[in-house]
């Protein structure tokens, strides 16, 4: 039976890099320190096209116990409103969901580091080190400015009819690669942005590296977190620029009715399972400063109801206000017509579920997502666009949230 064991010393995420655990290893990381990693798969499961939501609750009853590490693909949604659809291109190949047990699980949480297996199984000197070699990375621009401004004028236009009132529309960049051999890849986003809900996935089949900066959902006891994010500024060449990028930020009405509409869909997506009257904003357009961008971001919690379904608060929340805009079904149809790759697993979620039911999930944004048998990636970007969006300025924005991956591929 696995159980808890206390370990001594002071390993840390760059440790962890280091180390070879294998083609079979999921990291979920926190700001460089607090991480909980699983590697040696013991089962897994891809789930398909049909009974997708049952599925997921199938496998977590039968591992009550184990933690379980998570990829749901933005395309569940098909499942969650049947009259959806994504017709569109799609060059990784994602399943809809992945779930993943490992025989070792490592967690760090501040100081403490704790290894949940079979007995006292973990020896950090047994593990060898990885073997780095250089990699080459060809990425190509696939969607010009002036591609992306007459889709801009077509959204423009919904917005105008009253079809929708905030979208968040996406693009991708695509490209190839050698090797799959990644290390050295994220020893250098891990330190270019450190990403406060970040992940290194890494199967058979696919590899992700995600510098996420935004929370999807998370479970705490009968508390449900979500921290959407809206509004975008780039970080200042000195201390002075960074405070006043920070209250261009705070004060622009665009970027604050951006955010504000979503915290609204958000909890109207939660009321449906929330307790009466427990769902909370607890913070209304924070502003959040990492190592290459300042965010706008809220928080909005409430009570679950007892008895609640793992499927049942996917089915109420996803795929996440902050990557469809409002009103959420007319934002998703209206976004699968103007795109031209299918998102798959980005804007879905990575994350882990705790032996105790508890849950933690971020939202697959600022990442890097390969195919590992066709030797391709891509690295999509978005951002929302309302009446008052411009079109050079939010195509600028998505060049932004891309730098930082760029140079990591240079």
């Amino acid at each position: 039976m696995k159980s808890y064991t206390r370990v001594n010393g002071t390993f840390s995420l760059q440790d962890l890099l280091e180390k070879d655990l294998g083609n079979n290893h999921i990291i979920y990381y926190k700001n460089s320190t607090n991480f909980i990693c699983g590697w040696k798969s013991e089962r897994s499961i891809n789930i398909g096209s049909e009974n997708e939501l049952a599925d997921f609750d199938n496998f977590i009853n039968k591992n009550q116990g184990e933690y379980i590490f998570s990829g749901i693909s933005y395309d569940l949604k098909n499942s969650i409103y049947p009259y959806l659809e994504s017709e569109n291109e799609d060059r990784i190949n994602f399943p809809i969901a992945s779930l993943h047990i490992f025989q070792h699980v490592l967690i760090r949480k501040e100081d403490e580091l704790l290894y949940f297996g079979e007995g006292d199984q973990f020896n950090f000197d047994e593990i060898p080190y990885a073997e780095l070699s250089e990699n080459h990375y060809h990425l190509k621009e696939v969607t010009p400015s002036q591609e992306y401004e007459n889709h801009f004028n077509a959204l423009i236009e919904d917005i105008q009819f009253g079809n929708i009132y905030e979208i968040n529309y996406c693009i991708p960049q695509h490209g190839s690669f050698e090797k799959n051999n990644f290390k050295a890849l994220e020893s250098e986003l891990i330190a270019k942005t450190r990403a406060p809900f970040g992940a290194i996935w890494n199967t058979d089949e696919h590899y992700i590296l995600s510098a996420s900066p935004e929370r999807f959902l998370r479970k705490k006891g009968y508390k449900l977190i979500s921290q959407p994010i809206k509004g975008t500024k780039k970080r200042g060449e000195t201390s002075e620029e960074d405070l006043q990028l920070i209250e261009e930020l705070r004060n622009d009405p665009k970027e604050r009715s951006e955010n504000i509409m979503i915290v609204d869909l958000v909890r109207n997506d939660l009321s449906q399972i929330a307790t009466k009257n427990s769902v909370k904003v607890n913070e209304l357009c924070g502003i959040y400063t990492f190592e290459t961008v300042h965010q706008m971001i809220s928080t909005v919690t409430c009570d679950m109801k007892v008895g609640t379904k793992f499927s049942e608060i996917i089915a109420a929340l996803f795929p996440m206000g902050s990557m469809t805009g409002a009103p959420k079904i007319s934002a998703m149809k209206i976004s699968e017509r103007e795109e031209k790759f299918k998102r798959g697993i980005y804007s879905g979620a990575l994350g882990f579920i705790e032996p105790n039911g508890n849950f933690d999930f971020n939202v697959v944004i600022r990442s890097f997502i390969a195919n590992k048998e066709k030797k391709t990636f891509t690295v999509p970007v978005g951002g929302a666009i309302t009446i008052r969006a411009n079109a050079e300025s939010e195509y600028a924005e998505c060049l932004l949230k891309l730098d930082a991956i760029k140079e990591s591929l240079s």
